[in-house]
């Protein structure tokens, strides 16, 4: 009834899951779902935060929203979930009569402003109809569905607004001649020249292949998961994509948010300028660790329920990886496989130590390790994203040897060299914050914050 409208674009869909008082703790929510005696459900209730909940784009938006039923048990264990669409939907496909689901505000943000962001009202003139999606009281087991894939697609945003602040503060940095060169020259010259400037293009350039080499690898391993014809290896790509997903999301979006402030500041005083839209980047990005999850949230998952409840099983697999990867870095000639090399194998040293940290101490200090959480998210992206971009140097290196003349390829080395040198280098210093920053980070009272 709904799908292939919803596929083709005919139609647009929603997630409700968010109201004033459950914001990331949806075992508040309070929206309910009374039965009737057609099988349908009477929706009551808010929603907040509501992206594209209202718009006149297509002639019916289908509402995926949470609710409790009369007899739900507390807890996110007795949330159930419930199509509401705008329009209802008769027998034969055609739109029916207006729905009980109204906007009754859009929000003001802070930017991403071409999305309208809605507070849904359901049930305000005598009950939106609703029917129930599976089984009563597992809405949230269905939505995690969708908000896994929502957590990837938003580290995918992260990705994509870097690439554009990237490509909009180097195109700015060729054009804008400003100082004479730092050793001397005749006249002034293009800001890319200076050696700041310069550092600034590669720390975007180095970390937006990156972390597009780690998305495409979870893809990849998304893609093996659902279609391998051999179970095991089915098993293994999904416990890497569970693993990684919250490191997507996690590091792509903090580091998206990195790098549009890296382009504002290579714009100077005009990036300060709306005209110039360097700000927007910046403004867009900020939601990018907020919604589908905090960076605070995606990292307690990471270390609670992918990394602890484990033992580390996934993780030590996927650093085996790492290991394998490093030894044929190893293998080649040249200082910048010898750089890389000797980055790679700290970092590795870093994620190992930090690791086996919370999976022995998550039990026994669950508050001290949970300080930790953040810095080894970002640890485990940084790592993850030498490992990528050493993999690309080896085999820009056998195109190299292979006679491929195309510049591209000593690029790539150059930039893993890079991130070796500048990102990768920040690995022992994470882990240390994960493995001894806890008891100084709870040592304060309360009261005595401020």
């Amino acid at each position: 009834m709904y799908l292939p409208n919803m596929i083709s674009g005919k139609w647009t869909g929603t997630m409700n899951l968010t109201e004033p008082q459950a914001g990331s703790d949806l075992a508040a929510i309070r929206t309910r779902a009374e039965p009737q005696a057609d099988g349908t459900y009477r929706i009551f209730g808010q929603k907040i935060f509501i992206t594209y909940g209202e718009h006149d784009m297509a002639e019916n938006i289908v509402h995926l929203v949470l609710a409790r039923l009369p007899d739900a048990p507390e807890g996110v264990k007795g949330i159930s979930l419930f199509v509401v669409p705008k329009y209802l939907v008769n027998a034969d496909g055609s739109l029916g009569s207006r729905n009980d689901a109204y906007c009754v505000s859009i929000e003001h943000k802070m930017g991403i402003h071409a999305s309208p962001t809605a507070v849904m009202a359901f049930g305000d003139d005598g009950g939106a109809v609703g029917t129930l999606v599976g089984r009563a009281n597992e809405g949230l087991k269905y939505m995690f569905v969708m908000m896994n894939a929502a957590r990837y697609a938003v580290g995918l945003e992260g990705l994509a607004l870097s690439e554009r602040a990237y490509q909009q503060a180097l195109a700015y940095a060729r054009e804008r001649v400003q100082g004479r060169a730092i050793e001397g020259s005749a006249a002034a010259v293009a800001i890319v020249n200076h050696p700041d400037i310069r550092r600034m293009l590669m720390t975007m350039k180095a970390q937006i292949e990156a972390m597009r080499a780690l998305s495409y690898s979870v893809a990849a391993a998304h893609d093996a998961a659902n279609r391998h014809p051999d179970p095991e290896a089915k098993k293994r790509n999904q416990a890497f994509v569970d693993l990684m997903i919250p490191v997507v999301k996690g590091w792509l979006t903090e580091t998206g948010n990195e790098v549009a402030y890296l382009g504002v500041q290579i714009h100077g005083g005009m990036g300060f300028l709306e005209e110039t839209g360097a700000a927007q980047h910046m403004r867009d990005a900020r939601i990018t660790t907020i919604y589908e999850g905090t960076t605070g949230i995606q990292a307690n998952d990471l270390i609670g329920r992918k990394l602890a409840r484990e033992g580390g099983a996934t993780l030590k697999a996927v650093v085996g990886l790492m290991q394998q990867t490093l030894a044929e870095v190893r293998r080649q000639e040249g200082a910048e496989f010898k750089a890389m090399g000797a980055a790679l194998e700290k970092g590795i040293a870093a994620v190992t130590e930090a690791g086996t940290y919370i999976a022995t101490q998550y039990g026994a200090d669950v508050r001290a390790v949970a300080v930790g959480a953040v810095p080894f998210l970002k640890l485990m992206g940084i790592v993850s994203g030498g490992w990528m971009l050493a993999r690309a140097a080896l085999v820009a290196h056998g195109k190299i040897a292979a006679g491929d003349a195309d510049p591209y390829f000593p690029a790539k080395i150059a930039t893993a060299r890079f991130y070796a040198d500048h990102l990768l280098a920040q690995a022992p210093g994470l882990a240390q914050v994960v493995v001894h920053g806890g008891a100084s980070a709870l040592a304060v009272p309360e009261e005595m914050l401020g």
